[in-house]
């Protein structure tokens, strides 16, 4: 799992989104940033995870939030996503794994006793002094943005 740590400075990224804009956390100094990583557009669970951020986006801007995903999908993956689930927040494109690697969100799963190398599903909260404030390990998909904002006034 990531070597982060919650009250550390967030490592700075760029990266292209689903319509090829290129996004950097620089972008969103002094705004409260969900950074969610998830392993792959249109499966179950990060279809449920999307849909619950899509459908809380508006509490979520109310409470000063933008939201960035981001996986190793390339643009077109994500287009067809953003467009199938009608997603109001960029979806970056990090097929080289350069924005992955340096939160720590790839490495070893198991799934069925088998073994393999992929991204772990994470969500880091980034405040407007660009520090992380909260790191869900495993966030629950069905309520993330429910345990987002809860996080935050606890």
């Amino acid at each position: 799992m990531t070597h982060l740590t919650e009250g550390q400075k967030a490592p700075a990224f760029s990266g292209k989104d689903q319509n090829g804009k290129k996004i950097s956390l620089s972008d969103y100094k002094g705004q409260k940033v969900i950074l969610y990583f998830y392993p792959q557009d249109s499966t179950p669970t990060c279809t449920v995870q999307a849909c619950n951020l899509r459908d809380n986006y508006a509490l979520l801007k109310k409470e000063g939030f933008v939201v960035i995903g981001v996986s190793p999908d390339d643009e077109a993956s994500h287009k067809k996503f953003e467009a199938k689930n009608n997603l109001p927040f960029p979806l970056i494109a990090d097929t080289q794994n350069a924005i992955i690697e340096k939160y720590g969100v790839w490495g070893e799963k198991q799934m069925y006793g088998r073994k393999y190398m992929g991204l772990h599903r994470t969500t880091f909260v980034i405040n407007e002094k660009g520090i992380i404030s909260k790191i869900f390990l495993k966030p629950k998909s069905k309520q993330h943005a429910e345990e987002i904002i809860a996080a935050q006034t606890a």
